[in-house]
């Protein structure tokens, strides 16, 4: 995206009412505000996005109205004031200017915060605006004919000669203040036309169904996931250098090794999809080249001069006139014819590429997107205010040129009865070809062209291997994922909109766990035999319309980003929204079944049911004990009692304790007395 405002550029004017209007900047002519005024686009040129211009007045000595960029100060002065205030940087003169904006004292409030401070007052009194403003109406659209310092004046004069600003409470004063100053302040801010605002701008000041009711955070979310992305560097195709008396076998052949980086798309936005995608792909907007803004800068006040001179000759020209005329309060635009670009110096020193032969494929590899539309041609209208369009022969240089790649539903499922594919390329040898007319050579090589490009678009699609699935349409989507599944890589994620939920329901419900259960086992009898590859391009029954098995962790989902009125007791959304459908996402991942059945390998215990277990023989050590005898297992107390018995000392053949030291003549006691399991015990022997 251009850091500056270039000429021919579409770009976005936020005005003080909050709405946003999208025109083109064209040189050479004016632009209209309506009621805010008019202004030369050459003004704006070569200036940077985000800038607040206000529209002056105008001077006896031009015929049109100049532009002054706000400061930053100047659009944020009350919010600073408040902050100064806050931290007790104030004087008592900017208290005292400021007063009217605070709440007298002696007043009864009933809403205060957490630290006991007024916010607002309960009582409030209904108020005549009609017997408390001086000024009629007569006055004020006096006022603003006369030169009124951008509106600022009118504004002034209005909170001047209101005589109950006192009664109001400091809400209903910052409400008062800020609904004439949207309605008289001529101001406007020049933003870049992205996605985000693009959407807003279509769905409520045009015709949101064009965009099937997509708001902003759709398209994010639809994006998200279908893993859009950039896909890698372009990865061109070589020129095979055809010769005119040579067929379509020296076209290049296609390398499904090569093919990364791809999106399938079905798009009936008209390509608002396309251009949401293409700009998380960084192919939307035109890369700026070096030198380029700097000279868009230098030919500005070329630009603003001209204008100037221009205005001098209709300034003469209008003294001989009559006078008396009366002052009109919009500016009325000039219906000037707008020039050719001429070249700069920059475009004189672009080295102009070559044309390659008929056979060249001008696409990339990588990173692209591939639309699959029902018509002759894909109805993307929407990406000219991006400077694209896709029914140019001879577009100018613009990244979708070599990302962006289309074909129809024919080509893909038949392509053997779409005459652009199946026949042959004309040839001709050059001698041949040097005897014909201009006319008939250009419509030799258009025809060749073409056929290289629609033969390279279809085998590669067809080979699949696509990163990705994103699909906007009013179609069914499951004859939509029947022709388009197989052509997706293992793991690809596949994200569906739709306004309504029916649909997207009856496509989650192709791929549930009782049908993927039935086709598992074997219950569908036209799949008894056919390999994975004939599975996957099954057409499907009554009770199967896809295959259950092609895409897992099937999720229906929906979100929508609400805006609130954020204040104290008065917390709720926004009643003057707009409505419309939610719209729903279908996701989901594309999987590659195996061949086979599956089996699990290892080595499992087998789990015995709790009314036949026995309690387990485990002796000091945590090891199982058995009887030595019998080979039968002994329960914990008889394997302790073995066990102490083996540590007692030995007996001679009297049955008496045999002394433990023979040196001392000391001998064991009859009894002894153990700690066995942190009790202490007494065993006889």
């Amino acid at each position: 995206m251009h850091s500056l405002i270039r000429p021919n550029a579409w770009v976005g004017l936020k005005l003080p009412s909050g709405s946003t209007k999208i025109i083109q900047i064209v040189p050479d002519t004016t632009i209209s505000l309506g009621k805010y005024g008019a202004f030369p686009a050459n003004l704006v040129l070569g200036r940077p996005y985000h800038l607040t211009f206000e529209v002056l007045d105008k001077t006896p000595e031009e015929a049109f109205s100049r532009l002054r960029i706000v400061p930053a100060s100047e659009l944020h002065a009350e919010v600073i004031a408040e902050e100064d205030e806050a931290e007790g940087k104030t004087t008592a003169a900017d208290r005292d200017a400021n007063a009217v904006l605070t709440a007298t004292e002696g007043e009864e409030f009933s809403l205060v915060d957490e630290q006991g401070n007024i916010v607002a007052r309960s009582g409030r009194e209904v108020i005549d605006d009609s017997a408390i403003q001086k000024l009629t109406h007569d006055e004020i659209e006096e006022l603003k004919r006369e030169g009124n310092n951008a509106g600022k004046d009118v504004i002034a004069k209005l909170m001047l000669s209101h005589t109950a600003l006192d009664q109001k409470t400091t809400f209903s004063l910052a409400k008062y203040k800020l609904l004439k100053t949207k309605k008289y302040i001529r101001r406007f801010q020049v933003v870049p036309i992205d996605v985000a605002t693009f959407a807003q701008w279509q769905l409520e000041e045009k015709d949101a169904s064009k965009i099937m009711d997509m708001r902003a955070e759709m398209f994010g979310l639809v994006g998200c996931w279908g893993n859009v992305h950039y896909g890698g560097e372009d990865s061109m195709i070589d020129d095979p250098h055809s010769r005119t008396d040579q067929g379509e076998e020296t076209c290049v052949p296609i390398q499904p090794d090569e093919l990364k980086g791809r999106w399938l798309v079905v798009d009936d936005t008209c390509g608002m999809l396309v251009a949401a995608m293409a700009e998380r792909m960084g192919v939307l907007y035109p890369k700026e080249e070096e030198g380029e803004d700097a000279t868009v800068t230098e030919q500005a006040p070329a630009r603003e001069a001209k204008q100037e001179v221009k205005t001098d000759a209709q300034t003469q020209n209008g003294t001989a006139q009559e006078n008396g005329d009366v002052d009109m309060v919009d500016v009325v635009p000039e219906t000037t014819v707008p020039e050719r670009p001429k070249m700069t110096t920059t475009n004189k020193k672009q080295k102009v590429r070559p044309r390659g032969s008929d056979f060249a494929i001008p696409f990339s590899q990588t990173n692209t997107l591939t639309v699959i539309h029902s018509t002759s041609q894909p109805n993307l209208s929407l990406l000219n205010y991006w400077n694209f369009d896709v029914t140019a022969p001879n577009h100018p240089p613009h990244p979708l040129l070599n990302h962006l790649l289309n074909l129809t539903w024919l080509q893909l499922l038949k392509p053997e009865l779409d005459t652009s594919y199946s026949t042959e390329p004309p040839t001709a040898s050059a001698e041949e070809l040097a005897s014909w007319k201009p006319s008939r050579r250009g419509n030799f090589h258009r025809k060749r062209r073409r056929f290289a490009r629609t033969r390279y678009i279809v085998d590669s699609t067809r080979a699949g291997n696509f990163s990705g699935l994103v699909c906007a349409s009013s179609m069914d989507p499951i004859s939509i994922l029947k022709h388009t599944l197989p052509l997706l890589a293992g793991g690809a994620p596949v994200a569906i909109y739709s306004p309504s939920i029916e649909p997207l329901a009856a496509l989650a419900d192709c791929f549930s766990v009782p049908r993927r259960t039935a086709w598992t086992s074997g219950n569908v009898p036209e799949t008894v035999g056919k390999s994975l590859e004939e599975l996957e391009r099954w057409e499907g029954n009554e009770q199967f319309p896809l295959n259950p098995t092609l895409l897992q962790g099937v999720s229906i989902q929906t979100s929508r980003a609400r805006r609130w009125q954020v204040l104290p007791m008065r917390t709720h959304p926004l009643m003057t929204e707009r409505g419309g459908a939610d719209g729903y996402v279908f996701t989901a991942w594309r999987a590659k079944p195996a061949e086979g059945r599956v089996e699990a390998r290892g080595k499992f215990k087998k789990i015995q049911p709790s009314s036949t277990k026995k309690a387990a023989k485990i002796d000091g050590e945590g090891t199982p004990v058995e009887t030595p005898a019998t080979g039968e297992e002994e329960d914990s107390a008889t394997a302790g009692k073995r066990k102490r018995a083996d540590t007692l000392p030995p007996l001679d053949t009297e049955g008496t304790p045999a002394p433990e030291n023979a040196a001392t003549g000391d001998v064991a006691s009859p009894t002894k007395k153990r700690k066995v399991d942190g009790e202490a015990k007494v065993e006889e022997v």
